[in-house]
């Protein structure tokens, strides 16, 4: 136990994640030939619609407005309802051990830090650079939670494009335009700079959870007669929070990777604590993986995982949807 670190069960959770993603991946690919040129059949994986995320958020509005699941995405509802849990319960743990994005931004700042090319953001600069993350949450909210009707918001659910819309996503990732491979290209050198810069100023989806965090029973806490101000839990931080500062950390950018609590040197300085009462470090993590693989069952087991639309039907949609028409 002594050699699992913070950022050793961080990384080991999200490469479990990642290999489930292209896992699911692959199988969609496999699915989508099959729609296009036939054979032996091949089910579509429910796991892709955690891909998503806006179809997952009116699936979720859909939901609470009629109590009825959605049924073109149920898989994906499923899980924003996980992030949304984590968001609530355990800080943003969806983004620090389940969000593959995540782990791509925590791999590339790495990699900047290394070349020696990550920049200190000075606080103020930081915290306008967060502005865009909510307006952009903002506005998905106003256009798809507020702004569709009832009627409005089960046609779109039941359109074929959102239908398909795992399938137009991938035809994007595989042909992707130039326009898209500058934006990824800015955000990667962005990243390079400033550590996790799309988490930290872009995400809406993170946004989002942060806001749900704010009412979390979980924290970090500092005890500030222990401390010795060594900053070493900042510069561990993937979020950049002057925790060294912080008595607790109730900030909406934490998401509970315990990186801060494993940095320091003083024992008992720093601990993860529920209701004010502390926990092993390693809880946050492992609870969002438990809470993940739970509703993962129950979803499957309830039949709210993969699509009740026959077969054939969704056959007939992707290839459609593929072919262009």
């Amino acid at each position: 136990m002594r050699n699992i670190t913070a950022p050793r069960l961080q990384r080991a959770i999200q490469y479990l994640f990642l290999g489930l993603s292209l896992w699911v991946g692959w199988e969609f690919v496999r699915f989508c030939q099959w729609a296009q040129a036939g054979g032996a059949p091949v089910a579509r994986p429910g796991g892709v619609e955690g891909f998503l995320p806006i179809s997952a958020l009116l699936g979720f509005t859909h939901l609470v407005r009629t109590g009825t699941w959605d049924p073109a995405h149920p898989a994906g509802l499923a899980i924003f309802l996980v992030a949304l849990a984590t968001g609530l319960l355990l800080r943003r743990g969806f983004c620090a051990f389940i969000c593959p994005v995540g782990l791509v931004s925590n791999l590339v700042s790495e990699a900047g830090r290394r070349l020696g090319l990550e920049r200190r953001v000075p606080r103020l600069a930081n915290t306008v650079a967060r502005v865009p993350k909510y307006l952009l949450l903002g506005f998905f909210l106003a256009t798809g939670v507020l702004g569709m009707s009832g009627p409005a918001l089960e046609r779109f659910l039941m359109s074929r494009y959102n239908l398909t819309a795992d399938a137009h996503l991938l035809a994007f990732f595989l042909h992707p335009s130039a326009t898209a491979l500058a934006v990824l290209a800015l955000l990667a050198a962005a990243t390079l700079l400033w550590r996790n810069a799309w988490c930290r100023w872009l995400c809406p989806y993170g946004a989002l959870l942060g806001l749900l965090s704010l009412a979390c029973p979980t924290r970090v806490a500092r005890n500030e007669n222990t401390c010795t101000h060594c900053r070493r839990c900042t510069r561990a931080c993937p979020s950049g929070i002057a925790v060294h500062e912080k008595s607790v950390v109730r900030t909406p950018e934490c998401l509970g990777c315990s990186c801060c609590v494993d940095a320091c040197p003083e024992a008992g300085t720093l601990s993860m604590a529920v209701l004010n009462r502390p926990v092993h470090w390693a809880a946050v993590g492992l609870a969002t993986l438990g809470l993940f693989a739970l509703a993962w069952a129950a979803a499957r087991l309830t039949g709210r995982w993969d699509s009740s639309l026959p077969p054939l039907m969704l056959k007939a949609l992707y290839a459609a949807a593929l072919g262009g028409t």
